[in-house]
């Protein structure tokens, strides 16, 4: 262990597993921020469904009450 030589490779191994393991770590927080991106669109594409569905059931309602007893709901 008392080779230059030895020192030489020990920080090249070392240095190539460092830069590795950034390398892995920034392309895995890449990956994660479309994936949570995406989903975060869905989410949101499928929760504008569900109010318009509700701002028209709501509208049925206030037709219905309208209809059936004469009154009208803001």
């Amino acid at each position: 262990m008392n080779e230059p030589q030895v020192w030489t490779l020990i920080g090249v191994f070392a240095a190539g597993l460092f830069g590795m393991l950034t390398l892995m770590s920034t392309m895995f927080v890449r990956v994660l921020r479309t994936e949570i991106g995406s989903i975060r669109n869905e989410m949101n594409a499928g929760f504008q469904g569900v109010h318009q569905r509700i701002d028209r059931l709501d509208s049925d309602v206030n037709a219905l009450m309208k209809h059936t007893f004469g009154i009208q709901r803001d």
